[in-house]
């Protein structure tokens, strides 16, 4: 019986009838490994047409005003004369300045008395507004308003609450037979002034975040807590905080980052004062720019700061493996 294929034609080969590419259409075809290149080709120059808006934005704002700062922390500028050349001094003068080294351990002194209350009390918001209770939207708008509020106001609204004088803060004390304090006018109460400012103005951003994180938490898995028998503080520490860590550490990171350029409601409530009391950082940067017309100098210290919280954010991300959970 024949089955109609030539003898010289191996079973399973190509006949004439198939379409099978000619050597011709082989060779005109790319390999994989080519194509692929060439994908990978069109999606960056794609990438880059979409982001280039952004990146230019990002060069001018961000990127371009850094160098700039770079190169005239190594100038001696005061602004209108021409800028001449000093190299390192003015780091080294950074060094062994004694005004400098007390306003970084001011700013730390705030980071280390904000952090924490800023955090509780953005945490405690954040899960009373998780809870279902009646008019909700309006308790959110009401913990959201100090936020979108100018730092302005806020740090003349807080300098009056806590005026000595004639303060509400010092009246209600007086009420309960409480002598209030100096507040910002004494030199041992002027930077817990600024920090009670600050916390009240930001803890509501800090609960909106972890509001939106607690709201990402699927409800079966603390039902099940509830079942196995854990408490309301158990299932907070062992299934929300947990869960809820990727927020927490995006918290943060930001609230860390502002609080080292802390500089608003020092420079409208204290100045600085009393007797540097309060100084930070960037109010000394403002004030060797442009009161003592020493940009030079203002440039480095604006390095120097750069690089702290450079590497403490680094820290941050390097430490974050060990406690934030992603799954």
């Amino acid at each position: 019986m024949t089955t109609g294929v030539p003898a010289d034609v191996p079973t399973g080969a190509p006949t004439a009838g198939d379409r099978w590419p000619t050597p011709a259409a082989r060779s005109a075809t790319p390999p994989p490994r080519r194509r692929r290149s060439r994908q990978r080709r069109r999606t960056a120059v794609a990438a880059v047409a979409f982001l280039a808006p952004s990146l230019v934005l990002l060069l001018a704002f961000w990127i371009g005003p850094m160098i700039g700062t770079a190169w005239v922390s190594l100038q001696d500028w005061n602004l209108i004369g021409e800028p001449s050349f000093v190299g390192l001094d003015n780091y080294t003068e950074l060094w062994g300045d004694a005004e400098f080294h007390a306003a970084l351990g001011h700013t730390l002194l705030y980071l280390v008395g904000y952090l924490p209350l800023v955090f509780c009390l953005g945490l405690g918001v954040a899960l009373l507004l998780d809870a279902r209770l009646p008019a909700m939207t309006l308790y959110r708008a009401t913990f959201f308003l100090p936020v979108i509020s100018s730092w302005v106001a806020v740090s003349l609204l807080w300098k009056w609450l806590l005026n000595p004088a004639d303060g509400l803060v010092n009246r209600l004390l007086g009420m309960v037979g409480v002598t209030g304090p100096g507040w910002w006018t004494d030199p041992d109460w002027a930077m817990p002034s600024v920090i009670l400012a600050s916390v009240w103005k930001d803890a509501g951003f800090v609960a909106v975040i972890l509001l939106a994180g607690l709201q990402a938490i699927p409800g079966d898995v603390l039902e099940a807590a509830a079942i196995d028998g854990a408490g309301w503080w158990r299932r907070l520490r062992s299934v929300t905080l947990p869960m809820l860590s990727p927020s927490i550490f995006f918290v943060l990171v930001v609230s860390l980052i502002n609080g080292f350029q802390v500089f608003d409601q020092v420079w409208v409530m204290t100045e600085g004062g009393p007797g540097g009391a309060s100084s930070v950082v960037v109010e000394q940067i403002v004030k060797y720019a442009f009161s003592y017309g020493r940009v030079g100098y203002a440039s480095a210290m604006s390095i120097v700061l750069f690089a702290v919280i450079l590497l403490v954010t680094l820290v941050q991300i390097r430490l974050q493996r060990r406690w934030v959970h992603y799954e």
